[in-house]
């Protein structure tokens, strides 16, 4: 989660803006803490138009003689200046109110029904209406959980509304974040201290800082590995945590999930929305994507835009120079190329040029990670492509030709040895992780309990483009699995070393383009799991999320099969239980898994 930029005091802004705090009722009588940073030249004939950040991860610095180093992380967007606002949503820090995760959002609502749509509306009246001198236009941001109040803010349907970018926005924590496709990510263990502590005063500070697990070595691993099961961590840790045991007492897709899925409530909107993700983003990458479709599907009239960089979670706000994620190398000053000429001209025409007609945009600016350069559609995903069927054949070829589908691969999963999901052991510490979206997979191809199939080398480029879907077809002696599907480049045996990362081996990297988590338990339906009947085939469909990437000429596309993938993810039984969060030891079991030839990827290819 992105907590936000740098906030030490510095002359500049105090020099040009004046700060005020004020508390901003909403219609059930809850008053928001609010901070508004107004430009000191603004007057009856220099107005400025409003740009609005709402967050659960503090405005701080608090009190009107304390000023944020920084008013925007994008440099350009500050130079020209905004009437800059920033609000602690409802539970949060000076901000009256209950706290609650994805706030489910309200559909019919009534004079006093409130969510955060109604809390986006009521904050932007009140803006509108008493700071003065501004243009009458309101445009809103976030990324990360600011991402998921910007999306649902865009239901404010406020006339002053004009502009909204969310950013790596969580649109449904069963499928993002927390879970993906209902598999719990143990990678996030350690952040709900965050999330599941109710303050009970106002707070200028973290008061669930003393909740939080300090690393006790640099080799994050050994945390999750010593902590035990997912059930021994949280009686240990968060016998007290709301968030946690919401989690731990819903492990179905059941209406406490459901009610906090936002994509459904995508409806009605009219006004201009820049969708913005990042390709390696560990923690958000469906919810831009997912977002974005539904509003285009839903929204015929709204002025859409979807931007993809190759950005880990929030990499578009920090210039790195030459960019990097992990190991690979993408290009010079990606975050500002984004910054300059994306986002700038955005929020500047909506909000001070003219909201009633589209700006100079693409449908689509989308970054394509194999060519490393960006590229500019019509649509997305992109119309221009041909569907490709491959084949996972018990040769280990993966091929569109498929071989006689009775024959099949096989491996063992055994959750007392589980494939590791990294080997970026002090990563493991961190908030959640971030590398491993790219990470060389050599690790797991050597494995017998990962499955590998690999086409021959490409002999020309051959450019992924949109969605991805495995079809795995299975057989297990046990009554319950995951499957994780990865797709990977592989780099020519004489691909050059980069001298700025002497110690990577890039001949014959296994980079990782895209994965992906399914429980067998939930292959029929997320509402009410089904156990697997030992050795009996099924089909279990993973979908991936979308892609634009080029397999250059001279390399080969490879696909990893595996059953395990920690501590990325919970460790699965691997025995049907009717909630495995309460797993023990005791549960777990080896399971021989065959993963017939008839299983296939499929995938668009640009024309």
């Amino acid at each position: 989660m992105v907590v936000g930029w740098s906030l030490a005091q510095t002359s500049s802004v105090e020099q040009n803006f004046t700060k005020k705090e004020v508390y901003i009722p909403m219609r059930d009588g809850t008053k928001l803490f609010t901070i508004i940073y107004i430009p000191k030249d603004i007057s009856k004939s220099n107005k400025y138009p409003i740009i609005m950040n709402r967050t659960c991860y503090s405005v701080a610095p608090y009190g009107e003689t304390n000023f944020r180093k920084k008013l925007s992380p994008n440099p350009f967007i500050e130079k020209e200046k905004y009437i800059f606002v920033f609000q602690d949503v409802r539970g949060r820090y000076m901000s009256e109110g209950t706290f609650t995760n994805m706030t489910p959002q309200v559909d019919h609502k009534t004079k006093k029904d409130v969510d955060e749509s109604t809390d986006t509306y009521d904050t932007v009246d009140w803006l509108v209406k008493n700071v003065q001198n501004n243009n009458g236009k309101v445009g809103q941001y976030g990324t990360s959980y600011p991402g998921f109040y910007t999306a649902v803010g865009t239901l404010a349907n406020h006339p002053a509304l004009v502009a909204s970018s969310p950013q790596a926005p969580i649109s449904d924590f069963w499928f993002d974040d927390f879970h993906h496709n209902g598999a719990f990510l143990m990678s996030y263990f350690k952040t709900f201290p965050v999330f599941g502590v109710q303050k009970t005063k106002p707070e200028k500070e973290s008061w669930f800082a003393d909740k939080m697990i300090k690393p006790t070595s640099d080799d994050g691993y050994l945390f999750y590995k010593n902590m035990g099961t997912l059930k021994e961590g949280v009686d240990k840790y968060y016998k007290d945590n709301f968030f946690m045991q919401e989690v731990v007492n819903h492990p179905n897709y059941d209406d406490f999930w459901k009610k906090r899925d936002l994509l459904p409530h995508l409806r009605n909107i009219s006004h201009a929305v820049m969708t913005v993700g990042g390709w390696f983003d560990a923690e958000d990458l469906r919810g831009p994507l997912e977002i974005y479709k539904t509003i285009e599907k839903n929204n015929p009239k709204a002025k859409n835009t979807i931007v993809m960089g190759p950005f880990s979670h929030g990499g578009w706000n920090v210039e790195a120079g030459k960019h990097f994620h992990n190991d690979i190398y993408f290009g010079d000053s990606l975050a500002t190329f984004y910054q300059k000429n994306i986002e700038q001209p955005f929020f500047h025409h909506y909000l001070k040029e003219d909201s009633r007609t589209a700006a100079k945009l693409p449908e689509a600016y989308m970054f394509d990670t194999g060519k490393k350069e960006w590229k500019q559609f019509d649509d997305w995903p992109p119309k221009q492509t041909e569907k490709r069927t491959y084949y996972m054949n018990s040769t280990g070829n993966l091929s569109v030709k498929g071989d006689n589908p009775k024959t099949f691969s096989v491996y063992v999963s055994d959750p007392n040895r589980p494939v590791l999901s990294s080997e970026n052991y002090k990563d493991m510490n961190n908030f959640t992780p971030k590398n491993y979206m790219s990470e060389d997979q050599r690790f797991a191809s050597y494995r017998s309990d990962v499955v590998t199939y690999t086409t021959e080398v490409l002999e020309n480029d051959m450019t992924l483009a949109g969605e991805i879907l495995t079809k795995l077809k299975i057989a297990s002696s046990s009554t319950d699995a995951d499957f994780i599907v990865k797709l990977i480049d592989v780099y020519p045996a004489d691909e050059k070393a980069n001298p700025d990362k002497p110690v990577v081996v890039y001949a014959n990297y296994h980079q990782l383009v895209r994965s992906e988590i399914m429980p067998a338990r939930f292959r029929n339906s997320f509402e009410k799991p089904e156990p697997l009947i030992p050795n009996k085939g099924v089909t279990i469909d993973v979908k991936l999320q979308d892609v634009l990437h080029t397999f250059k000429k001279g390399h080969k596309i490879q696909i990893q099969v595996q059953s395990t993938w920690f501590p990325l993810m919970a460790i699965n039984p691997q025995k049907f239980l009717e909630n495995p969060y309460l797993a023990t030891k005791d549960d777990y079991e080896r399971a021989e898994i065959k993963v017939s030839s008839g299983s296939t990827i499929e995938f668009e290819v640009l024309k």
